[in-house]
Formats: structure tokens, sequence, C-alpha cells
């Protein structure tokens, strides 16, 4: 399909509490590159300033978002700070890496250093919107938030945080910070091939709570274009074939507009390093399948 001329837009906006965005956002995970991969910083900045031009203005990055030479914060402040106000920056705290990449999990009375850190990444004097990460990696927590939300609760009554989301929950956990401060968005790992939130991405929608998933790309098929992530289920590679050879688009277009159908609430924010697949991924907000098309893709997840 064609791209570079298709603006984010096109996929509809959504608000994050008093804050409009486009529903094809980005995620910044990607340009300061990896722990194995060469840092290009010329590149890196390419992709911010195409973003602009994109209209791509909801942003997802975190402090722990770095690799040995760049930071994803440090990148969007030094490339976007003079466009801010043009901009919804989301952040998440709770979550932090070493030095040495090591992941750690904040305790309750470590939230206010990790949001002014950000704040201080960023070159802000407040932060847009501020998930609260939980869990060890891909584990929901199977206990109470409520602790760690009422302190950023307060950060909030400060100014330092404008809107609260929560990242790596059950639905539980989203009654249970919804009774403390209002919750505008849930960031979880969700996509064709990652099912286990449909009931929660159905909540959210009833309660106008945006779902954000993460690796929406992630898949099981070795031989497939996005990257390879463990524990997702396989779906019918010819399935995904089909529905992108018909409407000229790839295969990652086609997961990245199955996930925007899941409803008007659910907003993507892919992530790359690459401009020329950033147009590619913003392209994807154009596409509509059509109900056949969704109900194909939806039941040819193999089991």
């Amino acid at each position: 399909m064609t791209t570079g001329t298709i603006t984010a837009d096109v996929a509809g906006t959504w608000q994050l509490g008093d804050l409009t965005v486009n529903r094809l956002g980005f995620g910044a995970m990607r340009i300061p590159g990896g722990v194995d991969h060469t840092a290009n910083r010329e590149r890196s900045v390419a992709v911010l300033h195409r973003l602009l031009d994109l209209g791509v203005n909801h942003i997802d990055t975190a402090a722990f978002y770095f690799s040995p030479l760049l930071s994803a914060n440090e990148l969007i402040n030094s490339t976007l700070r003079a466009h801010y106000a043009e901009l919804v920056i989301t952040t998440k705290v709770g979550a932090s890496r070493t030095l040495s990449g090591e992941f750690v999990f904040a305790r309750p009375q470590d939230l206010r250093g990790e949001v002014l850190e950000n704040l201080r990444q960023l070159g802000r004097d407040h932060l847009d919107v501020v998930n609260y990460r939980v869990g060890r990696g891909m584990d929901k927590p199977t206990g109470s938030i409520a602790d760690g939300f009422a302190e950023l609760a307060k950060l909030r009554e400060e100014g330092l945080i404008r809107h609260l989301g929560l990242s790596n929950i059950g639905p539980e956990h989203l009654a249970e910070a919804q009774a403390i401060a209002p919750v505008v968005c849930v960031q979880n790992m969700y996509g064709l091939g990652l099912r286990g939130d449909d009931e929660l991405l159905r909540l959210c929608g009833e309660q106008g709570v945006a779902f954000v998933p993460f690796f929406a790309l992630a898949h099981a098929d070795p031989a497939s274009t996005p990257v390879r992530f463990d524990g997702v289920q396989e779906v019918d590679g010819d399935v995904i074939a089909d529905v992108a050879a018909a409407h000229g688009a790839t295969p990652a277009q086609i997961r990245l507009a199955w996930t925007l159908a899941q409803g008007d609430h659910v907003l993507a924010i892919p992530g790359t390093g690459d401009p020329a697949h950033l147009e590619e991924n913003v392209a994807a907000g154009a596409l509509r399948l059509t109900d056949d098309e969704l109900h194909r893709l939806s039941t040819a997840v193999r089991s």
C-alpha cells in the first residue's frame, strides 16, 4: 500500500483525559538500539523528525529505554523539545534497569524518584501520562497495587503528573486503581497471537479507558516479518498473507490494522528505528479490514 503521504490522524483519535491523541502512536523502545545492536543517533533522530511530518502525536517512552550509547528520553528531549506542546508523551515507572541492563522493580517509596528522573531526562516540569508498570517481567502481580498507585496519585495532586495509567495488570487491578484516582489508559502485552487480555480490553472500552497494546507485532512464526517473541500463539501465516495481498499490505500492517479494529479505545504504539518502517506502520492506520477478514484473522490462532 502507499506510504509516506498517509498521516496518523487517519486512524482516528482518542482522549487520554483532556489530551487528544491520534490512535496510531509510536513506541520509543527501539530508537536507542539495544545492548546487542549498533546505536545510530542520526537515524534515530530522523525517525523522531519523521514522526512530526506524519502527524504522530502520542509517544510512549521510559527512562529504562536505553542502550550503552543512547537513551530514548534524551533523544526525545534533544529532538522534540520545541514541539512538546503538540505531543502527548507517556512514560512509565515501577520498573527500571541498572546500567548493566538488569531490571529492578520499585517499592512505593521509590516512585517519586523515578518520576523526577523522567522529568529530568525529558526536560519537563510535568509528565503528560505516567503508567504504573507492575509485576515481574511479563508476569502480572497477584496482590494489591494500591500502595504504589496511591503514591503516584499524590504526585498527580502535586502537579508533577497530569494523568495516570497502568501497565501489565489484570482486571482486578484496574478496579483497585480506579478507586484511588482516574485511570486514562492500560498498557498490556496484546496482539493477534496474544489474546489473554480480551476481557480486560472489553472492560476498558466500557469504562472509556484507552487500551494500549505493547508487542502487538509479536509472533510465533520465525519466517514472519515482525520479530519473533517467545510465548506467543502461532497464527496461520497463510491467512495473514491472503488478507495482506487483498490490501496490498505487509503482514505487520495487517496485524496493526487488526489491533486497531478491536475498539475505538485501542491505541497502537508500534516502535521502530527505521524511518521507512515508521511510514509503513503509520500507513497501517488507513487499512479497513472487513468483518469477514477480522473473523478469519481472529480465528487463525493455532492452539
